[in-house]
Formats: structure tokens, C-alpha cells, sequence
């Protein structure tokens, strides 16, 4: 891709997301979500290759139905109520179509199938950017009509999620497809969070996009594109590697590490409001998200290949060594003693 071309694509896909986020009419609303999804297209399929076209395809037509659902919803709502304010409450039915767009938006489950497929048809870079930046907008949508949505929906919707992508992710071999999996998981756990009208000053909804934003650089750096190539990653660099599997460990939500932090504040709230059956649950659907961060932990750093006469000798290449995860690093794995000072209780 021309640098001019990605250099003018950037700004747009920032400044869309923060169009949406900043506006209070559903028409800005869906035009910053529309601008959002044809900006991010070109960087899909930039390698001008057959998986990366195939995910920009995928990619465009469910956004295009999740566009189209949002503006059914919202002309239908308009024609109503007579006005096209986000916050003005609106019918069960509108809010039922904003819900499922959005969860189609975002990728969380019943809703999920396209999302694993577009992101092992990009590049690692191209898959850190959807799975965080890409899913802002929809999740301020969602912030602001939260208020009109059931909540006995939201919560089914978030378990389902975490249950099925802690389910598909064990059955997994390629690294990007863990990594999208894990992310549905994590959206269950963030949407029960928004189902509690939690405070978004809180650290739930921060913390799984900084760590997911944190979990990609290894994979793009050292092109492990599945669980074979990380037998062979610590040769390469051991310093990432330890960093990168204390990451992983994290994402599963191990203590006393970062993870454990927003779960264990979900969990909290749970129990407060009397929902025990609901945090069981969610607390089970999380061991399988763990067991496989833990194989992918296992791989990289306590085994080596058994054979290296079959594979290629990737430590003996240059690589680029100009990466520095130490800030990001530190807010992954090491937050937990700080839990008292960032909660906030609503």
C-alpha cells in the first residue's frame, strides 16, 4: 500500500470512531460507523493477497448489515418518537435491532462466526486493530442505550459469549484464531460488566483492550502464525517470550497477575446483587480460556522442538529487535496491588 494512501486512511478510522463516540444523533452516529468500516477495509486487504481479500469481504458485509440494522432501528425510532436523539428511550423493538447490530458489530456471541475467519485473513497488526480499536465505536453505541436494553439479555448474551469462546478456543491450533477467541470470551465478560450499569471509570472496560493491544506484538514479531512456530519462539528472544507468556497468563485471568483484576471486581459485583448461579458460571467459563494460555505458555517457553533438523532455523535470521513492550508490559502483568486505588464502586 502507498504510505500517502495508509498515512490519509489512519486519521480517518481515528477521527470516524471518535465521531461516533462524540455524537448524540443517530444519523452522525451510523455515518462515523460507516466511515470506520470503509477505512479500515484497505489495511484488511493490503497484502493483495486471496485470505486477506476474503477477510476485507467478509468483513464489509456484515458491517454492511449491522450498518443497515442501525439505520432501520434508528429511522424507525425517529418515525416514533419524532426525534433522532440516542439517549431518547425507544421501543422493545428498536432496541432489540440496536442490540443485535451492535453485537454483530462487535463480534460477541450468538453473533460471532465472522470473526475468527477475518482475523486468521489478516496480518497480525491488521487483527490487533480490530480486536481493540475497532470495537470502540459499537461499544459507546452500546454505553449509550445500555439504559433501554433488558438486562436478563445482556447477561445470557455475555455468558453465551464467554462459554463459546472459551469452548472454540481449546479445539484451536492457529495463534490468531486463539487470540480471536479469546477476545469473544472477553467480550462476555466486558458486556455483563455494562449489564451491571457499571461506572466507565472503572477498570473492567480498559484493561482487556490495553491487554489484547498488548498480547499481539510477539506473534508479529516473530510471525508465529500457529502453535507449532512458538516451539521454536524462545530461541529467538527469550526476554519477549517471558513477557509475552506472563501476558498470555494474564488474559486468562491468573492471579496475581493483571487479568485476575477485572474479573474478580465482576465476580464481586455478582455476588452483590445476589446472582450467584450467574458468577459460577462466568468464574467456569474462564478455566478454558486459561487452559489454553497456559498451552500456549507451556509451548513457548518450556518446550523445544523435537526435530530441528525439519524446521527452519529462525534464530540464526535477523530479526528486528526495535520493539519495546516495557510500559505496556508492566500495566498487563503487574496491577493487581493497585485494584483498591483504579476501583471506583458506583
Amino acid at each position: 500500500m502507498n504510505r500517502m494512501v495508509f498515512a490519509l486512511l489512519i486519521p480517518t478510522l481515528s477521527t470516524s470512531t471518535l465521531l461516533q463516540m462524540f455524537s448524540h444523533h443517530w444519523l452522525l452516529a451510523w455515518l462515523g460507523l460507516e466511515l470506520n468500516t470503509m477505512s479500515i477495509l484497505p489495511v484488511i486487504m493490503k497484502t493483495h493477497t486471496l485470505e486477506p481479500t476474503e477477510a476485507a469481504t467478509k468483513y464489509f458485509i456484515i458491517q454492511l448489515l449491522a450498518g443497515a440494522l442501525i439505520l432501520f432501528a434508528s429511522t424507525l425510532n425517529a418515525w416514533q418518537s419524532g426525534q433522532w436523539n440516542i439517549t431518547a428511550s425507544p421501543s422493545p423493538v428498536v432496541s432489540n435491532i440496536i442490540l443485535a447490530a451492535i453485537m454483530l458489530k462487535m463480534g460477541i456471541a450468538p453473533a460471532h462466526m465472522w470473526y475468527p475467519d477475518v482475523i486468521q485473513g489478516t496480518t497480525m497488526t491488521t487483527a490487533a486493530v480490530i480486536s481493540t480499536w475497532q470495537k470502540l465505536a459499537p461499544l459507546a453505541l452500546l454505553y449509550l442505550t445500555i439504559n433501554h436494553m433488558q438486562t436478563n439479555t445482556l447477561l445470557l448474551m455475555g455468558i453465551t459469549s464467554a462459554l463459546i469462546g472459551g469452548w472454540i478456543g481449546l479445539n484451536q491450533t492457529q495463534t490468531r484464531k486463539i487470540l480471536a477467541m479469546s477476545s469473544i470470551a472477553h467480550m462476555g465478560w466486558l458486556l455483563t460488566a455494562l449489564a451491571m450499569n457499571y461506572n466507565p471509570q472503572n477498570p473492567n472496560i480498559p484493561l482487556p483492550f490495553m491487554m489484547n493491544n498488548r498480547r499481539f506484538p510477539s506473534p508479529t514479531h516473530h510471525n508465529h502464525k500457529n502453535l507449532k512456530d512458538l516451539g521454536t519462539a524462545w530461541s529467538q528472544s527469550p526476554t519477549l517470550m517471558t513477557f509475552t507468556s506472563m501476558t498470555l497468563l494474564s488474559m486468562g485471568g491468573l492471579p496475581p497477575l493483571t487479568g485476575f483484576m477485572p474479573k474478580l471486581l465482576i465476580l464481586k459485583e455478582l455476588i452483590t446483587m445476589k446472582t450467584p448461579i450467574v458468577a459460577t458460571i462466568l468464574a467456569l467459563a474462564s478455566l478454558p480460556s486459561l487452559y489454553f494460555y497456559t498451552r500456549m505458555t507451556y509451548i513457548a517457553t518450556l518446550t523445544t522442538p523435537p526435530s530441528t533438523l525439519s524446521n527452519k532455523y529462525k534464530w540464526r535470521l535477523k530479526t528486528n529487535r526495535n520493539h519495546n513492550p516495557t510500559m505496556m508490559t508492566t500495566m498487563a502483568i503487574m496491577l493487581l496491588p493497585l485494584t483498591p486505588l483504579l476501583y471506583t464502586p458506583y
